[in-house]
């Protein structure tokens, strides 16, 4: 918790978005339309998809389909596999066919990923997301004013555009761009070219108070903007279930979820700040040795409620209302909807949240 923070100044959160996932929510693609429209009518902002198993931008085709009011948006889409002009076009087209309701988050991916699964040489990925970031606005304003394509980065240079390939002007030709960050470079590069940034679960609120938004406020700075545009975004780790019961198991699998966190390097920084470093050498060290069931005794008690929000559906809305309210500006939450009585309880604890 953040001390510093006095109940009485927390505000409402703006903006919740359940973070739709066909597997975890026992959809398959062809159903994917029907969870995205009872998320609409649970009064969320917006449906969020991940790019894991599946193309974030085919199911939100299937999502914007079948829906007329709900936001509509990836979290995240890879940015580096895909070319600039690639993504222009995917984000354009459901742009098109959500009437203005989509938003583009995408991520950098990390070293092994970008050279192993994608093929492909490894730059300093936040001077490389600010070019991506860039040249793919260049390309949206030649389809939108007709003005010339001519972008050049050290990154990217692009200089063509012809009719077959131009899909014109669009009714909602703002597309928001939302960057996933945790480090102070690529938190200083989305608060300069991005509309919102997109925070790892394992940030802290300190961390995010301490690291996330001064960062964020001098990339924004330097494009002549305030830390208030941007939109600062979080999927915490929750842990929630109906009674103490069944959550003291939920919270089980929340502390392994927080201790694989705990040993990748890349997530070290949002630790430290809390003075266990050591605790994330020894981590990585049983990681390595894949010695699981020990990873997990490493991740104590104050540790797990530090990075993660533990509670019954009874409580849970309050304690991510107390908990961020003040600091961030939307937030990923759900619970299994069912029946109607889930329906009513998960409406229940998004009130709650919002405060």
């Amino acid at each position: 918790m953040i001390s510093a923070v006095k109940p009485e100044t927390l505000l409402p959160l703006g903006k919740l978005d359940p973070g739709l996932r066909a597997p975890e929510i026992g959809l398959d693609i062809a159903r994917f339309g029907e969870g995205a429209a009872v998320v609409e009518s649970l009064g969320y902002e917006t449906v969020l998809v991940e790019e894991t198993k599946d193309d974030p931008y085919q199911l939100l085709a299937l999502g914007a389909a079948a829906t007329s009011t709900v936001g509509i948006g990836t979290s995240v889409a890879m940015a580096f596999p895909r070319s600039p002009t690639i993504t222009a076009m995917s984000a354009w087209s459901l742009q098109k066919l959500s009437g203005g309701r989509f938003t583009l988050g995408l991520g950098s991916q990390v070293r092994g990923h970008v050279r192993r699964r994608f093929g492909m040489e490894w730059h300093a990925p936040a001077p490389w997301m600010r070019d991506y970031v860039q040249a793919m606005r260049a390309v949206w304003n030649n389809w939108q004013t007709g003005e010339t394509l001519a972008f050049e980065s050290e990154h990217y240079n692009l200089s063509l555009m012809v009719p077959l390939f131009d899909p014109g002007p669009i009714e909602h030709p703002h597309i928001p761009v939302h960057i996933a960050a945790i480090g102070p470079n690529m938190c200083a590069v989305a608060g300069e070219v991005a509309d919102g940034v997109r925070l790892h679960p394992v940030c802290t609120p300190k961390f995010i108070v301490e690291e996330v938004r001064p960062a964020v406020e001098r990339g924004a700075a330097r494009a002549g903007k305030t830390l208030a545009e941007v939109e600062i975004c979080l999927k915490p780790l929750i842990g929630s279930a109906p009674d103490e019961a069944t959550l003291a198991t939920v919270a089980e699998t929340v502390r392994a979820r927080a201790a694989f966190y705990l040993s990748t390097p890349a997530y070290r920084r949002a630790w430290e700040i809390h003075d266990w470093g050591d605790q994330a050498d020894k981590a990585a060290a049983l990681s390595k040795a894949q010695r699981w069931e020990e990873l997990v005794l490493v991740v104590d008690d104050e540790m797990l409620h530090s990075v993660a929000t533990i509670g019954t559906y009874d409580t849970i809305g309050a304690q991510l209302h107390q908990r961020y309210g003040a600091i961030i500006d939307r937030i990923e939450f759900s619970i299994p909807v069912n029946n109607p009585d889930d329906h009513a309880r998960l409406t229940s604890i998004l009130r709650e949240v919002r405060g």
